[in-house]
């Protein structure tokens, strides 16, 4: 017997208002269930997660399932959150999907030599969008095994 998933929260690190709009509608496109939660760069997340600032309640800022990365952001970029992601035992079970405009071999390279689950270029278009998303939703809220301490909707 399968047990029942609780829906994970997504947290989305993304500085461009357009971008977080495009993936907040291609996301209620695809109907999934999820919890979305965004930050606008790399400070913002890192405070999230160590539940720092606005942050600090477990129940307005739940510990995400999945972390969707954008890699140029101001004041603390993608690349530099995901090696402090990946260096936290706390932190590091956390899957990161980087998902940019990016598609240099370089960062491609360096973010999965920095622990990166998965690396995606961002698509140009809605339709395409909407796809990913569901696509992204399928596999980690789905398909994949999550360590407990990912599956936690709230921890306090």
């Amino acid at each position: 017997m399968v047990a029942r998933r609780v829906p994970i929260t997504i947290l989305i690190a993304d500085d461009d208002p357009e971008d977080r709009m495009l993936v907040e509608e291609a996301f209620v496109e695809s109907r999934l269930a999820n919890d979305l939660r965004f930050v606008e760069d790399g400070e913002q997340l890192m405070d999230y997660l160590y539940r720092r600032g606005r942050y600090t309640d477990p129940a307005s800022s739940p510990r995400p399932g999945v972390i969707l990365l954008d890699l140029n952001m101001p004041r603390k970029d993608g690349r530099e959150a995901l090696k402090e992601i990946k260096s936290d035992p706390r932190l590091r079970q956390i899957p990161v999907v980087v998902l940019t405009t990016s598609r240099a071999e370089e960062d491609i390279v360096r973010a999965y030599d920095s622990g990166v689950n998965s690396f995606i270029t961002k698509p140009v278009t809605f339709v395409a969008m909407v796809e990913l998303m569901k696509m992204l939703g399928k596999y980690w809220c789905e398909i994949v095994e999550l360590p407990p301490t990912v599956r936690r909707r709230h921890d306090g």
